[in-house]
C-alpha cells in the first residue's frame, strides 16, 4: 500500500493493498476503498463511505462528509461510490439522511470537474459529467449520460432524464425528460441533446423517432395527458426501446416536467 507519511488513515478503514493516497490526507473511520483507486493530496474522506475501483480523487475534495441539513442529527448514513469515476479539485459530496434512504449514490465513469457539489440522498448514475462549480441539490436524480455545464443548480427532489444537457449556468426547478437539452435561468427547453445521443451511437432510425415524440410534448400545444396517449401509440407501432425511455422519463415525473 502506497501511502505518504504525511496522510492520517483510521484503523477502522479498509483500503485495498493497491490503493495510493498522497500527502496530507485524512481517511476515517469505515472508509472502505477499492483497487487501483488514487487519492492524490488534501483528501478527506468520512464514512461509513464506499469508494469502488480505480477512482481518480484530486486535491482538496471533501467525500463522504455530514450534510448540513437541519434535519440531520448525527444518523448513521452512507456514501457508495463505483468505479473508474474522476472527482476533480475541491469536489464535495455528501452522505444520506435517514428521511430518505439514508444513501447517497454515485455510479461509473463519472467526471466531475473542479468544486462541484453533490449534496444528500443524491443519485447519480453512470458517465455524467458536471463541469467546473455545477451543483445538484438534495434528493437529485441525475440519470446516465447527462451533462450539467458550469455553474448549473439543480433544485432539490428534481431528476434529469438520460441524455439530457444543461448549458452553462442553467438554473433547474423541475424534472427534465430523457434527451432534452435545456438552458438559461431559469431553465428553459431548447431541443434535444442529439450531439450526444448520435456520438453514443444511438440508431438513427430512434433519433428520427424522439424527435417526433419532442415535438408531441413541446410543439403540438397539447395537454401533457393527450401528448402522452399520441407517443403510446407510436410505440406501440414502432416497439423503440428509446422511445420507451422518453415515455417513461415523463410519466415518471414527481415535480412535473419542464414545457
Amino acid at each position: 500500500m502506497n501511502i505518504h507519511s504525511s496522510s492520517i488513515i483510521s484503523s477502522k478503514a479498509n483500503i485495498d493493498s493497491s490503493v495510493e493516497i498522497g500527502p496530507f490526507c485524512i481517511i476515517g473511520d469505515n472508509v472502505q476503498i477499492d483497487e487501483g483507486t488514487k487519492i492524490l493530496s488534501h483528501v478527506i474522506i468520512k464514512g461509513p463511505t464506499r469508494i469502488g475501483k480505480n477512482n481518480i480523487i484530486y486535491q482538496f475534495s471533501s467525500i463522504g462528509e455530514d450534510t448540513p441539513d437541519k434535519k440531520y442529527k448525527g444518523e448513521e448514513t452512507r456514501l457508495i461510490v463505483g468505479d473508474n469515476n474522476i472527482f476533480r479539485e475541491g469536489v464535495t459530496i455528501h452522505r444520506g439522511t435517514i428521511q430518505d434512504k439514508g444513501i447517497t449514490k454515485i455510479g461509473s465513469k463519472n467526471l466531475m470537474m473542479a468544486y462541484t457539489h453533490v449534496a444528500h440522498d443524491c443519485f447519480v448514475g453512470n458517465s455524467n459529467i458536471f463541469a467546473n462549480y455545477a451543483a445538484i441539490a438534495g434528493h437529485v436524480r441525475i440519470s446516465n449520460n447527462v451533462v450539467l455545464g458550469g455553474y448549473s443548480a439543480v433544485h432539490q427532489f428534481c431528476t434529469l432524464g438520460d441524455y439530457c444537457f444543461a448549458g452553462m449556468n442553467t438554473s433547474i426547478t423541475m424534472d427534465i425528460p430523457a434527451y432534452t437539452k435545456v438552458a438559461s435561468n431559469p431553465a428553459r427547453v431548447i431541443g434535444l441533446n442529439t450531439t450526444g445521443m448520435t456520438r453514443d451511437g444511438i440508431p438513427e432510425e430512434s433519433l428520427k423517432i424522439i424527435k417526433k415524440a419532442h415535438r408531441l410534448i413541446y410543439r403540438k400545444g397539447l395537454k401533457l395527458d393527450s401528448a402522452l396517449e399520441e407517443l403510446e401509440k407510436m410505440h406501440s407501432n414502432k416497439n423503440d426501446s428509446y422511445l420507451k425511455i422518453y415515455i417513461n422519463s415523463i410519466k415518471e415525473s414527481k415535480r412535473g416536467i419542464l414545457r
